[in-house]
């Protein structure tokens, strides 16, 4: 059963008995910090200090994202200190400063190199660079003050989100991707440590993952920058498996619907 929907207390009350009214309040109070349930707070997994980062993170979250039980964005946003999140179905100007002002800049000098990076998988119609390559090319190299997009939601909300937003960013920001491959599925919680929700194919993976490994990448001291980070989605994982029911194996099946032989 899930922590956000058992029941805190399963002895029933009386009608009108006020006792009832007091544990409803208790139930839903939430904690100030994290915006969680009280009896599901993430606080102890979350940095006492936000972490530094010479990169800027910016971040499109999808509104149905904010309903999600499961999303990585609000507790990734505490961890690290320079982490926007815009809620919305597409970036466009003036949603935010920092890509107004790289708007403008890529305006005025359209051969100027671009220091914003969006993170997405490739596909024909939008050419993608692995961020190891992006980074080591000799117009980047001595670049240090990234700015680096992601959109957060559903794999069908993210490419959405993504086509929306391109005539805006295909302005002053580079498409990137992490490796991937569609050939293969994706893992679940129940087969990884950090994985929350089932993934469609492999490489996929949640926002709070994705941009760990793109800041140990785009950062000085990265590989500490993603080990604190992947920490706290480890947890984030393995208190939410805690209330999970194992699963049973399915039979495998042959032709004609028959269980199969092992």
């Amino acid at each position: 059963m899930d922590p956000e929907t058992q029941p805190a207390n399963s002895t029933p009350f009386a009608a009108g008995d006020d006792s009832d009214g007091h544990n409803e309040e208790k139930r839903r109070k939430l904690c100030f910090n994290c915006n969680r349930p009280i009896k599901v707070c993430l606080c102890s997994i979350i940095p006492p200090e936000s972490i530094a980062t010479i990169t800027r993170i910016v971040i499109l979250h999808h509104p149905h994202e904010q309903r999600h039980k499961l999303a990585t964005v609000p507790v990734l946003s505490k961890c690290l200190r320079k982490c926007d999140v815009i809620v919305g179905r597409r970036l466009r100007y003036g949603d935010s400063e920092i890509l107004d002002s790289l708007h403008d800049v890529a305006i005025r000098n359209p051969n100027f190199p671009h220091r914003a990076i969006y993170l997405f998988p490739g596909a024909d119609t939008s050419p993608s660079q692995e961020i190891n390559h992006w980074k080591s090319s000799k117009h980047t190299v001595e670049m240090i003050n990234y700015v680096l997009i992601a959109f957060d939601g559903t794999w069908k909300h993210a490419r959405e989100m993504m086509r929306a937003s391109l005539s805006f960013l295909s302005k002053f920001a580079v498409q990137v991707h992490l490796d991937y491959d569609v050939g293969n599925d994706g893992g679940t919680i129940f087969n990884s440590d950090l994985i929350l929700r089932k993934e469609p194919f492999s490489g996929c993976m949640s926002t709070m993952e994705a941009v760990a490994h793109c800041l140990r990448i785009l950062e000085p001291n990265g590989i500490d920058i993603e080990s604190s980070l992947i920490a706290v989605l480890r947890s984030m994982v393995r208190f939410q498996a805690s209330f999970l029911k194992p699963m049973k194996p399915r039979p495998k099946l042959i032709k004609g619907g028959r269980e199969g032989k092992t």
